[in-house]
């Protein structure tokens, strides 16, 4: 807790200044392999230069950087090694990598960022992703190095909806499909799960790639369309919406809540992945700084609170809205369509 009679000072302010600096960092160091040649054991900068061909100079730095980061540890030999936080997220090989986003923040985000103080001015996005132009080449580059991301949640999903003990067959309707790893985790957990993924053209070939990396191409059935025009079919067990009402905006949601409604069977469950925002907006600060990503990469994007996605929800015909907790940005939102 913060001390009331601590003297003030800018030195949180000045931090912020610098925030732009680790994300670059770990950036530099993914791509030059720092993470991956050092996973086999520890490392000089020399030796680490001579195997991925990066400059001694620039790797002494940012690896003395990711030392402050506490994302390697350095000996008293001057040899590098990983921390166990770098060690389970960092190094491409392992399940939970985490770095496929770090990837594309020079190149994706970040300069589109850089034109905040006139979106801020017009209420325009600098470029928006979530129509299908601009954000098919987008997504194409983005979804399969962020499905780790959720693959974790959609496994908790599966187990909680209970697919591995299924005695009859089930239908996923996989919404803004990207990678697909709603759908390939559901089908992971039973055979008796099919799949219907539905995406921009563009996207889906990502889509079937992982599907059948997985090895679960073959229960896979692709839509490609936008999703106010794309056909969803009828009789789904399951529907999730995976990150995609925050750049769909409060309209565009409610009408997407509501023909999922329409695509389930009563006893349907939908499951929502959003990046939540408290009910007043104050916290907490990863959804928040998310909503301006929103308001520089979408023409209606937001980050929403568990109360508005309730609401809209209910209003579609879902009963029992509820959160179930995962190991992803915010708890999954789920609500039922009642049986008849």
């Amino acid at each position: 807790m913060s001390n009331p009679n601590a003297p003030l000072t800018p030195e949180r302010i000045l931090q912020m200044a610098w925030g732009y600096a680790p994300p670059l960092v770990i950036e530099a160091a993914i791509k030059h392999r720092v993470f991956d040649l050092i996973d086999t054991g520890p490392k000089t900068v020399e030796e680490v230069a001579a195997e991925s061909g990066a400059s001694i100079r620039g790797l002494r730095i940012v690896m003395n950087a990711l030392v402050g980061f506490q994302l390697l540890a350095k000996g008293a030999d001057g040899r590098y090694s990983l921390t166990p936080e770098s060690s389970a997220f960092l190094v491409s090989t392992k399940p939970n990598y985490r770095g496929g986003f770090f990837k594309h923040i020079s190149g994706q985000l970040l300069p589109l960022w850089l034109q905040l103080n006139e979106v801020v001015r017009t209420g325009r996005p600098a470029k928006a992703v979530n129509r299908e132009g601009d954000g098919s080449a987008f997504f194409q580059e983005f979804v399969e190095d962020i499905l780790p991301m959720s693959y974790p949640v959609a496994q908790i999903l599966a187990k909680h909806l209970g697919l591995d003990r299924a005695d009859r067959p089930i239908s996923v309707l996989d919404l803004a499909a990207g990678s697909g790893v709603w759908g390939i985790a559901l089908a992971e957990a039973s055979p008796k799960v099919t799949v219907t993924a539905v995406d921009w053209e563009g996207v889906l070939p990502a889509t079937r790639r992982m599907a059948e990396k997985h090895g679960v191409g073959d229960r896979f059935r692709f839509v490609a369309g936008d999703l106010e025009s794309a056909d969803f079919g009828t009789g789904h067990g399951v529907a999730t919406l995976g990150h995609i009402l925050h750049s769909e905006g409060e309209q565009r949601s409610r009408r997407l809540i509501k023909k999922t409604f329409e695509a389930l069977a009563p006893g349907g469950t939908i499951a929502i992945a959003e990046f939540l925002v408290d009910a007043d907006r104050t916290g907490p600060p990863s959804a928040l700084i998310f909503a301006v990503n929103m308001l520089v990469n979408t023409d209606a994007g937001d980050a929403f609170s568990f109360e508005e996605i309730a609401a809209w929800l209910g209003e579609a015909g879902f009963v029992n809205p509820r959160t179930l907790d995962s190991p992803g940005p915010s708890p999954l939102v789920l609500a039922t369509k009642a049986m008849r």
